[in-house]
């Protein structure tokens, strides 16, 4: 499975930026939040199809070294590398995109043209920084490039187009335009044109009129490809109304947004799962921490306080319960930097290991089905390794008998499905042993 490095990218482009980006371009932050989520399967798309542009691969080779990345609005939205390297992924359709985005989202020409160039920074950035963490040389990244051109389908948010973007005719084969109406178009319409040309020619053409086996097999042949072509178009009507329903209730705050999906700063299941929950004391031996009711702190405290854990004959016994963290996020594509507010869970199981220095635990780190799995398993064990050697910079080294990356092999939720949905098998978690 290939690696979407949509996801790679996310991580750059969350609440905080998006916040500074309105600031200063004068915007409201729903705008930008619309705009950067039409803007980033577009740029994607357009690197995808010059994965073997030099001046893309040399783009993206220097990225890492650059610190782009650390500079988005004001180092991106100015800087020569990436206005050259946009007039060679769009040429003269750049005016067209900014305008298109700048409409869609509301914002100004000059806020769209500033976001342009920042998510392509973002996205150059992001895909330099997984290359040389993997080692990747020019042909590595040519490859990965190459392989979003089957990934990218259905990202562009409702309500844009290919058509509306006027990106050109090379787009056409990524199938990512979010209603598929060209796509079913052009599968269907070969088909219909082959065989409006064989009956009508059977009254005219002398050689058709006497191979009745040939005119025959038409006149069934017809209303089947008919009645296909009915039912494929009834098939994805309403799949689009169940993927439409599931993004808007995917939104926690209420309000329906068709750019969830591609914004979410975080790669784990705690931010979908946790955004409607309310801090409260959970009392610890006396000690008030800051947790969910019924959050990990919560059941971990219950199960210790219980003797449950005395009780436990030996690690059989235990393997099968993990406790989710509720807060602990890494940034997209990351092992080493968590998101804000991730410290405050871990101190939290370090409070609870002091306060029971009998227990162990070990640490389990896992991902979803997108990406390669010999990457997602790496990944979700360098992740699951940094939450140890954290806990034994805190002092409870000892407590932790193991950390384990299992990459997708537990996750449940398909590959193709949303962003949102996927977020649930995208979590690091902690079980008790013995």
């Amino acid at each position: 499975m290939s690696l979407n490095v949509i996801d790679l990218i996310k991580g750059q482009l969350g609440p905080a930026l998006i916040s500074q980006a309105a600031s200063q371009f004068g915007e409201s932050e729903s705008g930008i939040s619309k705009a950067i989520g039409g803007l980033l399967p577009a740029v994607v798309g357009g690197l995808a199809n010059n994965s073997d542009n030099p001046g893309v691969l040399d783009a993206i080779t220097n990225a890492s070294s650059s610190g782009i990345l650390g500079n988005l609005i004001g180092g991106a939205s100015s800087s020569p590398v990436i206005s050259n390297l946009l007039t060679s992924i769009f040429g003269d359709k750049i005016g067209g995109i900014v305008n298109a985005i700048a409409t869609y989202a509301g914002i100004s020409n000059n806020s769209s043209s500033s976001l342009l160039n920042l998510v392509t920074g973002a996205t150059v950035g992001s895909i330099g920084k997984y290359a040389a963490d993997n080692n990747l040389d020019k042909s590595g990244i040519s490859n990965l490039l190459g392989e979003q051109k089957g990934i990218i389908s259905s990202l562009l948010p409702a309500g844009l187009s290919l058509a509306s973007l006027n990106i050109g005719d090379w787009a056409k084969g990524y199938k990512f335009d979010n209603d598929n109406d060209a796509i079913r178009t052009a599968a269907s319409e070969e088909p219909k044109i082959e065989v409006t040309r064989s009956t009508t020619s059977e009254g005219t053409n002398p050689d058709r009129n006497n191979n009745e086996g040939g005119g025959s097999i038409w006149k069934w042949l017809l209303p089947l490809l008919l009645l296909i072509a009915a039912a494929y178009f009834i098939w994805k009507q309403c799949e689009k109304k169940e993927t439409t329903t599931t993004t808007t209730v995917a939104d926690s705050t209420g309000s329906a947004t068709d750019t969830a999906a591609v914004i979410t700063p975080t790669d784990t299941s705690a931010t979908t799962a946790t955004t409607t929950r309310t801090d409260e004391n959970i009392d610890l031996n006396g000690v008030m921490l800051k947790g969910y009711k019924g959050g990990m702190e919560d059941q971990m405290i219950t199960f210790l306080k219980s003797d449950s854990y005395k009780n436990a004959a030996d690690d059989a016994a235990l393997k099968d319960k993990w406790y989710d963290f509720d807060h602990v996020n890494f940034k997209m594509g990351s092992s080493t930097e968590l998101e804000a507010g991730s410290q405050g869970q871990l101190d939290n199981l370090v409070a609870i290991l002091k306060a029971f220095p009998d227990a162990k635990i070990k640490i389990g780190g896992y991902t979803d089905k997108v990406g390669n799995e010999a990457a997602n398993v790496k990944l979700s064990q360098s992740r699951a390794d940094f939450i140890k050697n954290a806990l034994a910079k805190a002092g409870v080294g000892a407590q932790v008998l193991g950390a384990e990356g299992y990459g997708s092999k537990f996750a449940t939720v398909d590959a193709k499905a949303s962003d949102a949905e996927r977020a649930a098998d995208r979590k690091m978690s902690v079980r008790f042993a013995k």
